[in-house]
């Protein structure tokens, strides 16, 4: 995990089967610029592609911390 706690390096080392590659938004600060620029979006086709690449980079991020929490109680227990 190269000594970090990030979900980026955590979720490679527990649950490699999930990945952020080929996200068109792939890491939190990304996503962070992305909603701020929403406001200064023109044009719905381009508000409902940044609209949905956030929902695809959310739902990907809670999933990773669900199954990283998942790999760590089933570690707890044996």
């Amino acid at each position: 995990m190269r000594g970090s706690y990030s979900i980026k390096y955590v979720l490679p080392a527990l649950v490699p089967e999930l990945r952020y590659d080929g996200l068109a938004i792939s890491d939190g600060g990304t996503a962070m610029d992305a909603y701020a620029q929403l406001q200064y979006c023109s044009g719905p086709e381009l508000i409902g592609k940044t609209i949905e690449d956030l929902s695809k980079y959310c739902e990907l991020d809670t999933l990773a911390m669900v199954k990283v929490l998942e790999v760590l109680q089933k570690q707890a227990c044996l």
